[in-house]
Formats: C-alpha cells, structure tokens, sequence
C-alpha cells in the first residue's frame, strides 16, 4: 500500500491572499507587530499570526478579513480576496488562540489543575502570574467576551477537577474569593460543572477547550510550559471531543456543582 501523500503546508490561494494583504498593510507603512497590536479593537493578536496570513500558513476568518479591511484602508477589496481566495480554501485554519476565543460562538472546556483564565478574579490571576500586573490584565480583558453585545457572548462550558477547588493558588482570601466569584457566575446561568477527581478519564493528560466558531469549524486549545497548541486537524478534535464528553459524564450536575463549590468556600475561610 502507497503511503498517503502529505499535504502541503502552504495553499496557493491563501499564499495569493497573503501577497495582497501584505500589500495593503506596506501601503500603511505598518510593520506586521503594529497591525496586529491593532486588532480586536485594541486586544491585539500575536505578530507571529500576522505573519502566518502573509505567508499562506494561515486561512483568517471573515469577520478577521472585514476588521483588517477597515484597518488598512482597503474600501472592501480584501474582504471580497477573502471570499475569492481564501474563503474556500482547502487549507486547514491556523489561529492565535486569542482571535480563536474571541471568534468562537462555543467554547467547551476542561480545567485539570487551576480555575480556567476567562473565570479567574484578578487576585487568583496575579497569583499565578507571579504579579506579573501586564499579563494579569490582558487575562482580564479577554474576560470582555462575556459582556459584549455584538455579537453575543459565547455558549460555555466549564468543566473543572475537584482537585481545582482545593489547590492553593495565593493565600486562602484569594481562593475564597475566586470560588465566591465561581458560585455567581453559576447563580447568573454560566455552566459550570465540578468533575470527581478520577485518574481513568482522558482529561488526565492536561487541560483542554474546545472553541466552535461561526462556520461551525473547531478548533482544540492546549497549554503545555512551554506554550499553548492550537489544532485542527480531524483526527485531534475527535480525540478531544471523546475526552470532553467522557469527562462531562462523570461531571456532577450544576446545582450539585453549586454546592460543593459553596462547601469549600467554607474550608477555606
């Protein structure tokens, strides 16, 4: 049997797209770092996805195309390269994951360790940052997409270990403030669901979340030390849609969720 020949990492049409986009932006005189400090309204994206369009490596989504549109200057012509280029472009989407979370209308996560970045108060945040005061606020702004009215904030889902709800992160006040601020938002209709700890699932590996975007494509996010992964690909979707909903099903329902989350609020006060 032939072996399955390998997809090339670059797509013509997304490398004709990227050519014209850089175009438009060395029309501005803007270096790839100034344009992606630009983006989302100030939130910015990485230099490196920037890049990454330029270059045929990255397929961006439309509402990305639109945004970059108005910020070049370029009166609907790289939103229409978009849909004659890019939009049908047989190439798997790269991302920065922070476009991704912005982008996603659905976001389904699993928190094996720590309380997920969009539910963390700025204490247990500078905690685990090392006060790191930058960092810790644009992990609060990212926060935004759930006060946003166009669009509509995101459909979320946040699964986290019980072993989260009682691993120190900064001095009691902090945890007891952070679980305080879990219970809320589950009192406000946020699905958040506690997972007995059990050591056969396959969430055991690392934390994970799943982002649905408009088109219904997904994309899976992981954070290792080192850095975080995005992917697409079909075959890591399916393995981490198995492990989302082997771990949903063993996950205590909300209002018991609720509880045991009001419980050690107690513990730790």
């Amino acid at each position: 049997m032939s072996s399955r020949r390998r997809r090339s990492s670059t797509s013509p049409t997304l490398l004709a797209f990227g050519r014209r986009f850089r175009r438009f932006r060395d029309a501005k005189l803007l270096t790839q770092e100034a344009l992606a400090a630009r983006a989302h309204n100030g939130a910015g994206v990485k230099a490196q996805y920037i890049g990454a369009i330029e270059n045929g490596r990255a397929r961006c989504t439309e509402k990305f195309a639109a945004e970059m549109d108005e910020v070049l200057g370029a009166n609907g012509e790289l939103l229409g390269l978009w849909h004659d280029l890019a939009m049908d472009s047989a190439f798997p989407v790269w991302f920065d994951w922070v476009a991704v979370e912005s982008d996603a209308i659905m976001l389904a996560s699993y928190s094996l360790t720590v309380v997920h970045g969009l539910l963390q108060v700025p204490s247990y945040a500078a905690a685990m940052l090392h006060g790191d005061k930058d960092a810790v606020s644009a992990r609060m702004s990212r926060q935004a997409i759930f006060t946003r009215s166009d669009p509509p904030p995101p459909d979320v889902l946040f699964l986290l270990d019980a072993q989260v709800l009682t691993r120190p992160v900064g001095e009691p006040e902090v945890m007891v403030e952070q679980l305080e601020h879990l219970a809320a938002k589950i009192e406000e209709g946020m699905q958040i669901q506690v997972v007995p700890s059990d050591g056969t699932h396959l969430g055991n590996t690392h934390s994970f979340t799943i982002a649905t975007l408009e088109d219904m494509q997904q994309v899976a996010y992981v954070e290792t030390v080192a850095r975080g992964y995005t992917m697409s690909e079909p075959s890591d979707l399916v393995a981490f849609g198995k492990a989302l909903r082997q771990v949903q099903g063993l996950a205590l329902p909300v209002a018991q969720s609720l509880t045991e989350i009001r419980t050690k609020v107690e513990a730790w006060r």
